[in-house]
C-alpha cells in the first residue's frame, strides 16, 4: 500500500504557522493515507466515491475488482455499464466511468500529460469531462499525485474539520481562503488533518455548526427509540 508521503518539513512549517492545528496534530500523529499513483483507476474511484461516505466507496470499489479484476481502460471498456452499475452505483456514474474509459482509449485525455500541467489548468482541462468535477479533480491531485498544496472548497469534511477545530459556526470563503493562505504551500497535508479531526480524531472536538431541520430531527428520533427501549426494560 502507497501512502501519501510527508515528513518534518511539512509538519514543522504548519506547527509553527498555527499553534491550535500543531496541537491537533500532536493528538493525532503521523496519519497514513493510501494513494493511488495509477491516474486512470484514481479516477474511477473518485468518480465512484462522489457524495458517498468512504465506507460505501471501499465496499464498491471491492466489488469492481472482484468483478472486473484490475481496474484498467481495458477491462472497463469491455464492462457492460450495467455490470458496472451493479457494483452498487448509480446508473449516471456508471456511464460516467464508461464514458472517460473512452476518452481516455481514443486519446482524447493523454493522463500522463496531466503531471505536467499547474494545478489549475489540470482542474480546467478535468472538468470538460462530463461527471469530473472540481472535487473530482482535486480529490485526484492529492490522493494519486500528492500535490502538497491543495485545500478543496467543495469537500464538506474539510469545513467540518474547520467549523470543530477553530470553533466556527460556518465556513465562509473568506475564512477559508484565511487558512489556505495559512497552510500553504502544505495545505494538503492540512487537509490530512482536517479530515481524522471530521471524523473524530481529536477527543472533545464537536461541530458547532447550528444544526439543520434533518439533524434535529433525526437526533429526536434516535431520543424516541432510546426511550422506547428504556420503558420495554422497566
Amino acid at each position: 500500500m502507497q501512502v501519501f508521503e510527508y515528513g518534518a518539513r511539512e509538519t514543522g512549517h504548519l506547527k509553527r504557522k498555527d499553534k491550535i492545528l500543531a496541537a491537533a496534530m500532536d493528538e493525532i500523529g503521523h496519519i497514513h493515507r493510501e494513494v493511488t499513483p495509477d491516474l486512470y483507476a484514481a479516477l474511477v474511484r473518485q468518480i465512484v466515491a462522489q457524495q458517498i461516505s468512504t465506507k460505501g466507496t471501499v465496499t464498491i470499489w471491492n466489488r469492481m475488482i472482484c468483478a472486473f479484476g484490475a481496474i484498467s481502460q481495458e477491462n472497463m471498456d469491455k464492462a457492460p455499464v450495467s455490470a458496472i452499475q451493479q457494483c452498487g452505483m448509480s446508473m449516471r456514474k456508471a456511464s460516467y466511468i464508461k464514458d472517460f474509459t473512452r476518452i481516455v482509449l481514443d486519446g482524447e485525455l493523454d493522463l500522463q500529460a496531466l503531471h505536467a500541467m499547474p494545478d489549475e489548468e489540470l482542474c480546467t482541462r478535468l472538468v470538460q469531462i462530463k461527471g469530473i468535477g472540481v472535487w473530482t479533480a482535486e480529490m485526484l491531485m492529492t490522493f494519486s499525485m500528492q500535490r502538497p498544496n491543495v485545500m478543496s472548497w467543495d469537500d464538506m469534511a474539510i469545513h467540518r474539520g474547520l467549523r470543530m477545530l477553530y470553533r466556527h459556526r460556518k465556513i465562509t470563503k473568506a475564512l477559508f481562503a484565511k487558512y489556505k493562505r495559512r497552510y500553504s504551500p502544505y495545505a494538503s497535508v492540512a487537509c490530512l488533518y482536517l479530515w481524522e479531526i471530521a471524523g473524530g480524531g481529536c477527543k472533545g472536538l464537536v461541530d458547532p455548526a447550528p444544526m439543520s431541520e434533518a439533524r434535529k430531527r433525526a437526533k429526536a428520533g434516535k431520543r424516541g427509540k432510546e426511550a422506547a427501549i428504556r420503558a420495554e426494560d422497566i
